[in-house]
């Protein structure tokens, strides 16, 4: 699958990504939002520059970028002539569940206790009072995933034959631009580079240990198959997202909306996730925060993926991208 070709591909006055010629090599490139790409490589005159590079010195590179794009010079590529691939490899993946008060409050209500009879809108209302406990005195619930999971906007996901319930999570993703350790949440906006969207996918069936139900949750075996969290297609500057706490999140399955969210729902906004991930570990340019995924996953449906379906997951101002699931071994 490709890009289409639109007005504004995206918010603000460029984007990075990482694109190749059908036959060629990855280079990292600046996009405008009508589509047109600039080589990297010849900007900063290294043959070998990734997009990682450019974040590891994005303090410097943001302003070269500006010009880049306010200016006519570089030979530019339509970038519907070019292969799109994961804007970044990150060196760490920081994940993140159960961060949307209304899905977790759907959760709540759904797996009421045995004998709890009391109407739904008391134990609704109950929940919501946990949520907001939680806002309040709470830790967010934050996990590692793999980079080998990662893989572009537009290529297939191929559903292992092993994963019995598979299922579909879009999130906004935070791209770290410079070293942040221990840093408060008042500061964490200064770290974060930019953002971009990714698909968590989870099979469903996998995720408690049925051999050893009291060991918890096996995150490596139903989150990180290869190809099982999609991103991009852009990583969209900072600056050019007003709040990233109230941004739209939309995935539809095969044209039908399935997830339709605001990130205002989170219980634990942008800033406090990096922030708290900073405190054990030393986040990295690159690195990417998956900030949890709202209502409407495939559990709650009843209808997981299989072979053939189409995803097409968006997030305000950062583009869209689509994802067809293919089933192992098939043709």
């Amino acid at each position: 699958m490709k890009p289409e070709s639109s007005s504004a591909l995206f918010a603000g006055p460029f984007a990075l990504a990482t694109l190749s010629a059908p036959d060629g090599p990855e280079f990292p490139a600046l996009v405008t939002p009508d589509g047109q790409a600039l080589d990297l490589r010849d900007v900063f005159g290294d043959d070998r520059l990734t997009t990682l590079d450019v974040l590891d010195r994005w303090e410097t590179a943001l302003p070269r970028l500006h010009a880049l794009a306010a200016g006519t010079g570089g030979a530019r590529t339509d970038v519907t002539d070019l292969r799109v691939h994961a804007p970044v490899a990150p060196r760490q993946v920081f994940q993140s569940g159960a961060n949307y008060r209304q899905h977790v409050i759907d959760l709540h209500v759904a797996h009421r206790a045995p004998g709890d009879d009391r109407p739904e809108s008391e134990r609704r209302e109950e929940a919501a009072e946990l949520m907001d406990r939680r806002a309040a005195e709470d830790l967010p619930y934050v996990f590692i995933g793999l980079p080998t999971s990662i893989t572009g906007p537009y290529d297939d996901v191929v559903l292992p034959a092993w994963a019995e319930q598979p299922d579909w999570e879009l999130e906004l993703a935070v791209v770290i631009g410079k070293p942040a350790y221990r840093v408060p949440a008042e500061d964490a906006p200064r770290y974060i580079a930019g953002y971009t969207i990714a698909n968590d996918l989870t099979d469903r069936a996998t995720v408690f240990r049925r051999d050893m139900p009291q060991i918890g949750t096996d995150w490596l075996r139903s989150k990180n198959a290869p190809g099982f969290t999609p991103i991009g297609p852009w990583i969209v500057p900072s600056e050019s997202v007003a709040d990233p706490d109230d941004l739209r999140v939309r995935l539809k399955l095969n044209g039908e909306t399935m997830q339709d969210e605001s990130t205002k729902d989170m219980i634990f906004k942008v800033a406090r996730m990096v922030s708290y991930a900073s405190q054990t570990a030393r986040l990295l340019p690159g690195d990417l925060v998956l900030t949890g995924s709202p209502a409407g996953n495939g559990m709650r449906w009843g209808r997981l993926l299989r072979d053939g379906d189409v995803m097409e997951g968006t997030v305000t101002g950062l583009g869209v991208q689509r994802t067809r699931c293919v089933a192992e071994g098939a043709a």
